[in-house]
């Protein structure tokens, strides 16, 4: 079984008494698509939404991974706070080989550094549709993978353990 070792951060600021938290949409599937194939069947679906996370580059550590697909993938930058947790799971690929993988993906708390949401390259929308902030106590729902629900549920109780964080 293949091992892939991945990092990602649940970037959250204070707004209007509110924790709001950035999270990505996965482009719809090309078949959902009409305009690209026009014996595509439109499908009403909600957006899939997730943590911002991806592979740990050769010689780079976890956090820096984190902070680096934070960006590119959100378009803003964040501060480490705290390390939540780490999530594993085994996913079986749907391209290539098809193999099996082991997958541990380590997620960090990061406050707002700067950047706008959504300010993204154009080579980076082929994996996000968009990026925005959502509320953070709506993210255990709104976020589709279990494990990405139960890192937003660890962010909500860190920061309800440390309400310092929310007058800084």
């Amino acid at each position: 079984m293949v091992r892939e070792i991945s990092a990602g951060g649940v970037v959250v600021r204070r707004q209007r008494g509110s924790w709001w938290a950035a999270v990505i949409e996965l482009p719809a599937p090309r078949s959902a698509n009409p305009a690209k194939s026009p014996k595509a069947v439109k499908v009403a679906s909600k957006p899939v939404l997730c943590l911002p996370k991806g592979l740990v580059d050769a010689g780079e550590k976890p956090l820096e991974a984190a902070l680096r697909e934070v960006r590119e993938e959100t378009g803003v930058s964040g501060e480490l706070v705290a390390k939540l947790a780490d999530s594993k799971y085994v996913y079986q690929r749907s391209w290539g080989d098809g193999e099996r993988v082991f997958k541990i993906v380590s997620f960090y708390l990061l406050r707002y550094g700067g950047g706008r949401i959504n300010s993204i390259t154009p080579e980076m929308r082929v994996e996000v549709a968009r990026a925005r902030w959502i509320k953070l106590d709506e993210a255990p729902k709104a976020l589709v993978y279990g494990g990405e629900k139960q890192i937003a549920r660890r962010a909500i109780e860190y920061l309800q353990s440390h309400p310092e964080l929310g007058k800084q």
